[in-house]
């Protein structure tokens, strides 16, 4: 009978991307112990964000560190930390794979497509396919959680459009702007006007 693999696999030998392999092996466990003081998890270096780029994929003050999926273990994802300086921001992009994002340190802004979100930790945030979005600190670290698939398309430039700001309230199950937008906190991705 042939072996059965869950979500989180991929078969041995499969190409798998590079990253921070180095001195990790891929076929032992792993514990990397989280040193609150540096908000670091020890043996999980800092990797550079992308290659410094201009336009639309422009970035500043961005730190990724992959905890799992780019040493070659044997796992169809990618677990990575992304941590921005104060007043540092990611690229404005968009890609075919979706975004589950959650935030673990710090206070800052979500673009996703035309509307800007103040995010905090614990906050979770879905990206569908195909829509632009682009995270912002404000004015210390910020720092999120993404899982990614570890096969996955690359992203492409945004043509910049108008960008709403939305101020927040925050109500149980929702996120709502004084404009009257609603967004479902369930991940149903639904959305409303008042």
């Amino acid at each position: 009978m042939k072996r059965q693999l869950s979500s989180c696999e991929v078969p041995v030998g499969a190409a798998t991307p590079t990253g921070a392999a180095g001195r990790r092996r891929a076929d032992r466990p792993l514990i990397a112990r989280f040193d609150p003081t540096h908000f670091r998890w020890r043996g999980i270096e800092s990797l550079p964000y992308k290659a410094p780029e201009n336009g639309s994929l422009a970035w500043r003050g961005v730190e990724r560190f992959v905890l799992v999926g780019g040493a070659g273990e044997p796992t169809a994802f990618q677990l990575r930390y992304f941590e921005i300086a104060p007043g540092g921001y990611s690229s404005l992009e968009q890609h075919r794979h979706a975004h589950a994002v959650l935030v673990v340190r710090g206070r800052g802004q979500v673009r996703i497509g035309d509307d800007v979100y103040r995010v905090g930790p614990m906050d979770f945030i879905f990206i569908p396919p195909a829509v632009p979005h682009q995270f912002q600190a404000g004015r210390g670290r910020f720092g999120f959680l993404c899982p990614v698939d570890a096969v996955r398309d690359r992203p492409r430039p945004v043509v910049q459009r108008r960008v709403r700001r939305l101020p927040i309230r925050r109500r149980a199950g929702t996120m709502e702007s004084k404009s009257g937008t609603m967004r479902s906190s369930t991940g149903s991705g639904q959305r409303r006007r008042a």
